[in-house]
C-alpha cells in the first residue's frame, strides 16, 4: 500500500467517509459500534477520516458526526488526517461580524467537536453564490498561516471555479462526486488538478452502493436515506445500469475480489492524485473497501476494463457542480 499526498499531508490511498454514522443512510448504528468501526479502520491502516459540521442526528443536529469521530480518534489523533467542512450562510455576515470572524466561529466549533486544536483539511462544503469565493480563499490562507488548519479544499466545483480560489490560496483537495457511473470530473477537474498538484477526493466512489452489486430494484431506502433521490438508484435506472455490474462481476471473479474493490482499484490505477472516501456504516464493508488498496490491476486489465466501460451508456446523472443555492442537497431536502 503506497501512501498518497494531499498538499503537505500524507495518507493511505483510501480514506473513510463517516457521514453514515449520523445520518443520510437510514437508521444509524449505536455509538459504540460506530466508534469501534472507525478504530478498526485505523488498525487496518486507514489514516484519513472525513466528516462535516452538518452531518447530524435527530433533525440534523449539527456536529454529531464530528463529535463521534473526535471520540473515536482521540487516543491517536496526531496519527491521522481529519477532514471536515463548513457551510456559510450570508445572513451570518453583519456589520459587527465579517467573513473571517464567521469562518473562525465555525472552525472553533468543529475543533471543539473533534477534540483537537487543528484541522488537517478544511473544506468549503458547497459554494455560496452570495459570498465571493476569493474572499473565502483569503480567509483560508489566514487560517493556514496561523496553524489552525493545514490545508483547505472545495467540494462539487468545476475547474473554472476551482481556479479562482486556487489563485488566491492554493487548494489542496477537491471533494467531488466521482465513480464509474459519474465521470464528469474526468473532463475538467482531473486534468486541472493533475497540472496544479491538487488531490481529488471522490465521495460516493461506489455510486451509493450500486457498484457493490448489493443494491437492487427491490432495495428499500427508508428514513433519511438520501439514496431515495439519487437518479441512478431509481428502479428504472438500476435495471438499465446492470451492464456495468456485469463487467465488474467478471473482473472481480478473475481477480478474486469484490465488485466494490474493483471499482476502487480502477480509479486508483487511473489517477495518481485520487484518494476515494467510500462511506459505510457496516464494519465488514468498511474493511472490504479499504482492502481495495491491495487489489492491483495490470495495464492490460485496466485497458480492458476501460474499453468495456466506454461502450456502456450510463442512465441517471447528477453531475459534479453544485452550490448551496443549486445542489443535490437542496433538491432532496425540499421533498
Amino acid at each position: 500500500m503506497e501512501k498518497r499526498k494531499i498538499g503537505s499531508l500524507t495518507v493511505a490511498p483510501i480514506g473513510m467517509g463517516c457521514m453514515g454514522f449520523s445520518h443520510g443512510y437510514g437508521a444509524v448504528p449505536d455509538e459504540d459500534y460506530a466508534i469501534a468501526a472507525i478504530q478498526k479502520a485505523y488498525e487496518f491502516g486507514c489514516d484519513f477520516f472525513d466528516t462535516a459540521e452538518a452531518y447530524g442526528k435527530e433533525m440534523f443536529f449539527a456536529g454529531h458526526n464530528e463529535q463521534l469521530l473526535g471520540k473515536a480518534v482521540k487516543d491517536f489523533r496526531n496519527e491521522v488526517v481529519l477532514a471536515t467542512k463548513l457551510h456559510i450562510d450570508e445572513k451570518e455576515l453583519t456589520a459587527e461580524k465579517n467573513l473571517s470572524q464567521v469562518i473562525r466561529e465555525h472552525l472553533q466549533q468543529s475543533l471543539k467537536n473533534l477534540q483537537t486544536d487543528y484541522v488537517d483539511l478544511y473544506y468549503l462544503h458547497r459554494i455560496n453564490e452570495a459570498i465571493p469565493l476569493e474572499d473565502v480563499a483569503a480567509v483560508m490562507g489566514e487560517l493556514i498561516a496561523e496553524g489552525l488548519i493545514k490545508e483547505w479544499g472545495l467540494s462539487q466545483v468545476s475547474a473554472e471555479t476551482l481556479a479562482k480560489a486556487h489563485a488566491v490560496t492554493p487548494v489542496a483537495a477537491v471533494q467531488n462526486l466521482y465513480s464509474m457511473l459519474e465521470r464528469d470530473a474526468e473532463i475538467d477537474i482531473f486534468p486541472y488538478c493533475l497540472v496544479n498538484g491538487i488531490t481529488v477526493i471522490p465521495f460516493s466512489p461506489i455510486a451509493s452502493g450500486f457498484l457493490s452489486g448489493k443494491v437492487t430494484s427491490e432495495t428499500k431506502f427508508e428514513g433519511d436515506d438520501v439514496r431515495k433521490f439519487v437518479p441512478q438508484l431509481s428502479k428504472e435506472n438500476i435495471a438499465a445500469n446492470q451492464p456495468v455490474l456485469e463487467i465488474l462481476k467478471r473482473f472481480a471473479t478473475e481477480k478474486k475480489a469484490t465488485n466494490a474493490q474493483i471499482s476502487l482499484a480502477w480509479m486508483l490505477h487511473k489517477y495518481p492524485n485520487v484518494v476515494p472516501i467510500p462511506g459505510s456504516k457496516n464494519q465488514e464493508r468498511i474493511l472490504e473497501n479499504l482492502a481495495a488498496w491491495n487489489v492491483t490491476l495490470t495495464e492490460e486489465e485496466f485497458s480492458a476494463l476501460e474499453a468495456a466501460l466506454d461502450k456502456i451508456t450510463v442512465h441517471g446523472h447528477r453531475g459534479h457542480v453544485e452550490s448551496q443555492q443549486a445542489s443535490f442537497g437542496q433538491q432532496w431536502s425540499k421533498k
